[in-house]
C-alpha cells in the first residue's frame, strides 16, 4: 500500500462498498472511503481480543498530514493501555444533566432515596425537591453532561437563581392557580444543596468520580434567622384576636397560637391527630415528624387548650377539615396570607414562630439540650428515642416558655428574667421544687 498524500488520497476511486486504505509507513493508519465518495481518517489496534477503529476526522477539515500527527498521538495512547475508541463510545454514551434528574426522580418516587436518619424522603419533600428540579436545575444545566460539570458551573447556576433568571409563573393545583417561581439567595442555597445530593447519587452509581458541588460557598439564608421581638409577639397577639372575630379564621388563629406555644412545625401542628396528644403526660407523641418518630413535651396552656378542645371534637384530626371526609384542616396557607397581608408582620412565616420558641428558650436560660427535645431537633433525637415518662425538667422548662409566651400575645409586660447563681437560691429553688412533686402546696418565701 502506497504513503497516504493528498495525491493518493484524492485519486481513491468511488465503489460500490466502502472500502479503506492503510499507509504503508504507520501501521494501523488508514484511509475510509464511503460508497457515498466521503474520505475519513481512522486508527485501526486491537484492544481486550477485538479488532477497534479510533476515527480521526474527515479528508477537507484534516489533511493527510495532520490526520498521520493524531494518529501517531492515539497509537502511542494505545501502546501504553488507552482505549481511544472505547473512550469515545463512553463519551457519547454520557449521560445530561436532566436525565440524570430524571434517574434520582424515579428513585426518588420509589422510595430509594433517604433523607435524615436514614429514613425515605417524604411526599411534602418530594414535591419541593421536584419543583426546584423542574423550575431551576434542568432550565439551568440540563443539557449539560454530568461529567463535564465542573465548581464554576455550580456557582453559576448559584448566581443566576439569586438574580432571578429561573423565575416563573407556573399553574399550581394547591393554590387554584398561578404562582411566581422566585430566586433569591435562600432557593439558591436549597437548589444547590439539593444538587449536591443529586451528584453525590451520580457519584454512588458511578455515573462521575467527584462532586463539584462540594466546597463551593453558599450564601446563607437569612429568613432562618428571623424571630420575633416581644413587641411583636404582642402585634400577633392584637392580630390574632382581631381575626378570631371572623368565624372563618377561627381555627387557623388557634394552629397560630399552639405553633407558637409549642415551636411545633406547620405540618406537625395541622397534622395533629388526637391519639398523638398525651395529655397526661404533656407531651405529643408525633408518630411522623421530620426527624421521625418524636416526643415534644408540652407546656400547661397547651394542655388546658387541647383538654378542652376534646370535650367537642371528634374524628381523627385535633383541626379537622370543615367538609364530611375525615380530614386535616386545609385552609391554613390561604388563610395565613389573609390575615398577614400588608400588616406589621408581612414578613412573617410559619418557621419564624418556631425559630421564635427555641430563641425565648434560649433567653430564659435553658440549655440547647434541653431546646432541641421540646423543638424535636436532631440534637435531641436520641433523647426522645428513649423517652416513655417525660422528663420533669423538661416539662418545666416547657410551661415556663409556653407560659412566657402566651403572656406576650396577651399583651401582658415583662421584665427579663434574672437567674440567681448564688447557692442559697439555688437551694431554696429545689426545695420549691420538691415541695410541689411532693404535693406540698405551703408557699416558701422567694430567695432575695
Amino acid at each position: 500500500m502506497p504513503r497516504l498524500t493528498k495525491r493518493t488520497v484524492d485519486a481513491a476511486g468511488v465503489r460500490e462498498k466502502d472500502y479503506f486504505l492503510w499507509d504503508d509507513e504507520l501501521p494501523g493508519f488508514g484511509l475510509r472511503i464511503f460508497a457515498s465518495g466521503k474520505r475519513s481518517y481512522l486508527v485501526q489496534y486491537r484492544a481486550a481480543g477485538r479488532t477497534r477503529r479510533y476515527t480521526i476526522g474527515l479528508h477537507g477539515v484534516w489533511t493527510p498530514e495532520t490526520a498521520r500527527q493524531e494518529a501517531k498521538v492515539q497509537l502511542g495512547r494505545i501502546a501504553k493501555g488507552d482505549n481511544p475508541a472505547e473512550e469515545r463510545q463512553l463519551d457519547h454514551q454520557a449521560i445530561t444533566v436532566k436525565e440524570l434528574c430524571q434517574l434520582y426522580l424515579k428513585d426518588l418516587d420509589a422510595g430509594l432515596i433517604l433523607g435524615k436518619g436514614g429514613r425515605p424522603k417524604k411526599p411534602t419533600t418530594i414535591v419541593t425537591d421536584t419543583g426546584r428540579i423542574e423550575r431551576h436545575i434542568i432550565p439551568l444545566i440540563g443539557a449539560r453532561r454530568v461529567k463535564d460539570l465542573v465548581k464554576a458551573d455550580i456557582n453559576k447556576v448559584l448566581k443566576d437563581i439569586m438574580a432571578g433568571k429561573t423565575s416563573v409563573s407556573v399553574k399550581t393545583k394547591k393554590l387554584r392557580g398561578r404562582a411566581i417561581v422566585r430566586g433569591g439567595a435562600g432557593t439558591a442555597t436549597r437548589t444547590v444543596g439539593l444538587l449536591g445530593g443529586i451528584l453525590t447519587y451520580a457519584m454512588e452509581a458511578g455515573i462521575v468520580t467527584a462532586n463539584p458541588v462540594h466546597g463551593v460557598r453558599k450564601p446563607k439564608d437569612n429568613v432562618r434567622a428571623r424571630r420575633l421581638t416581644e413587641d411583636e409577639y404582642r402585634t400577633l397577639g392584637e392580630m390574632l384576636r382581631k381575626a378570631a372575630e371572623t368565624e372563618k379564621y377561627a381555627m387557623t388563629v388557634d394552629i397560630i397560637r399552639q405553633i407558637a406555644l409549642t415551636g411545633c412545625r406547620r405540618s406537625e401542628m395541622i397534622g395533629l391527630m388526637w391519639t398523638e396528644a398525651d395529655t397526661g403526660a404533656s407531651c405529643l407523641r408525633l408518630a411522623d415528624s421530620k426527624e421521625g418518630a418524636s416526643v415534644r413535651p408540652i407546656g400547661l396552656p397547651v394542655v388546658e387548650y387541647l383538654e378542652e378542645r376534646r370535650k367537642t371534637q371528634t374524628g381523627t384530626y385535633v383541626f379537622p377539615g370543615p367538609r364530611a371526609e375525615d380530614a386535616a384542616f386545609g385552609g391554613f396557607p390561604n388563610h395565613w396570607k389573609q390575615i398577614f397581608k400588608d400588616s406589621p408582620l408581612a414578613d412573617f412565616t410559619p418557621h419564624v414562630l418556631r425559630h421564635s420558641f427555641a430563641s425565648i428558650a434560649n433567653d430564659l436560660g435553658f440549655t440547647e439540650v434541653t431546646i432541641a427535645a421540646l423543638v424535636g431537633h436532631a440534637k435531641g433525637s436520641v433523647t426522645s428515642k428513649y423517652i416513655h415518662t417525660l422528663d420533669t425538667a423538661l416539662i418545666m422548662a416547657a410551661d415556663t416558655i409556653s407560659g412566657y409566651i402566651q403572656g406576650l400575645l396577651d399583651g401582658q409586660a415583662f421584665k427579663q428574667t434574672a437567674y440567681a447563681l448564688d447557692r442559697d437560691s439555688r437551694k431554696a429553688a429545689l426545695a420549691r421544687f420538691l415541695q410541689s412533686a411532693a404535693g406540698v402546696n405551703e408557699e416558701l418565701p422567694l430567695a432575695a
